[in-house]
């Protein structure tokens, strides 16, 4: 049956068996790519009678959600935990979103997962999305797990927080990481407004953690208005950068902590938070048995917080030349990304293989970190909302002209696999080349060197 996209409420029929079936599958369901609002999910939720008995973390925010989600696995798990974890998107391979004690979801399970769903749903139409999040659910929830049942899932909020599937799903504690201007056309336009909704993942008398050291007030009035316990950074807990690590500290406690695993000092908000999170949920979900006290749970985490690695944050891919790969996609990841760049000196010059998606602040983001790159070499992003290597050179010229700086080489490539090769000629070994702008840019120089590998 061909799928009628101008009727989301028509039932289609599936004889989807592989895991790349299902997926081409659902990416037809629902006529939208992205349809905010709860009801169409909460209506599959009862029909699948979804209960979780175990505790839910939700994280939002509009960078460092992938962080702060592994960054949580890996404690409990440390601690001896059963652990969920969904994120979103993935880079290499869809089951990168669903994980139990950090082992990616198999094939097979997943297919069993979407299959639970499709026979639930009816004539209710889910996106791309909201079929993900069910699936994952139910697998946390229905599936046969090694374990049986699990002791705690983290949940990354996709978009927003407020209308976003994930949020049909009661946490026990609610991180928003940051607040900036991202996804406006659903979101809104300034941060108050962007801030309202990521409030939204916040509940009455729960516990919710602020990361952004300037939250916007929308947010704060939101979680004393349904009366949630809001923690603060920089007025409830403490981060602080010291000479072999970095220190959290709140009324209770003080903890002196290494350096992280993931590179940037940006890191040490998404940290606090997570150790935030951990502390207050201590007496739920202990990391550390009465005996071991404060010591127990400083190395605990200490131990878990060292470990975590993550696909596409800062993660080299090759030396001499270097090769870095950064999701970064939005001004205020950009940001972060030229703080890195920075902080580790280069002796050469710094190419840039760059992609976007057409939706996106491209101005925003170049502006953010143009001042760390040598050379550009533009890609098309081969996405139905990927940008072209020409709207680039546009956006870059324009942006050129205005800082009065147009010397810097710009190249144009059809792919992003072209763009990292010619990259990759023109360096010499002291240079270095970041891939970044989306996670379609990332994922296709990621595979571009390991078919070169091959």
């Amino acid at each position: 049956m061909t799928p009628n996209k101008s009727q989301p409420n028509v039932k289609i029929k599936t004889q989807a068996k592989t895991a790349v079936e299902w997926l081409t599958y659902i990416e037809v369901l629902h006529p939208k790519a992205i349809a905010m609002g709860l009801d169409r999910v909460k209506l599959v939720i009862d029909k699948l009678q979804l209960n979780p008995t175990f505790p839910i973390i939700t994280v939002a925010g509009t960078n460092g959600k992938g962080s702060v989600c592994a960054m949580l696995s890996h404690i409990y798990v440390q601690a001896g935990y059963d652990v969920g974890c969904y994120t979103s998107p993935h880079i290499n391979h869809y089951n990168e979103r669903v994980s139990v004690n950090l082992q990616l979801i198999s094939d097979d399970d997943l297919c069993a997962a979407f299959t639970a769903v499709e026979a639930a749903r009816g004539d209710v139409a889910l996106t791309y999305f909201e079929m993900g999040t069910l699936a994952a659910m139910w697998h946390f929830c229905c599936q046969n797990l090694p374990h049986q049942n699990l002791d705690i899932a983290i949940l990354e909020i996709g978009l927003g927080g407020r209308l976003d599937a994930v949020n049909a799903f009661e946490p026990s504690c609610a991180i928003v990481t940051n607040i900036d201007l991202d996804h406006m056309e659903f979101l809104g336009d300034t941060r108050e407004q962007i801030g309202f909704e990521k409030a939204g993942v916040f509940r009455a008398n729960k516990l919710a953690i602020c990361g952004d050291e300037n939250p916007p007030s929308s947010l704060v009035e939101y979680a004393k208005k349904i009366g949630a316990d809001l923690q603060l950074i920089r007025r409830d807990f403490q981060v602080k950068k010291s000479k072999d690590g970095w220190q959290y500290s709140d009324e209770n406690i003080h903890l002196d902590l290494p350096k992280l695993g993931l590179i940037g000092d940006f890191q040490l908000n998404n940290a606090a938070c997570v150790v935030c999170a951990v502390l207050h949920l201590n007496d739920i979900l202990p990391i550390a048995t009465p005996e071991q006290s404060s010591a127990g749970l400083q190395a605990n985490i200490h131990q878990a917080l060292r470990a975590v690695r993550l696909i596409g944050r800062f993660q080299q891919l090759q030396s001499e030349p270097l090769v870095i790969v950064d999701v970064a996609h939005n001004p205020h990841a950009a940001k972060s990304l030229a703080e890195n760049l920075k902080s580790i000196p280069c002796s050469g010059n710094t190419l840039a293989v760059f992609g976007m998606l057409a939706d996106k602040d491209i101005a925003g983001v170049i502006e953010a970190i143009r001042d760390e790159i040598d050379a550009w070499y533009l890609a098309d992003i081969h996405s139905a909302r990927g940008a072209t290597a020409l709207t680039l050179q546009s956006i870059l010229i324009k942006s050129d002209n205005i800082k009065n700086d147009s010397k810097k080489p710009i190249h144009m490539f059809d792919d992003v696999a072209a763009a990292l090769a010619a990259a990759c000629i023109d360096a010499d070994k002291n240079d270095r080349i970041i891939v970044f702008g989306s996670f379609y840019t990332v994922a296709d120089a990621m595979a571009a060197k390991q078919s070169a590998s091959e």
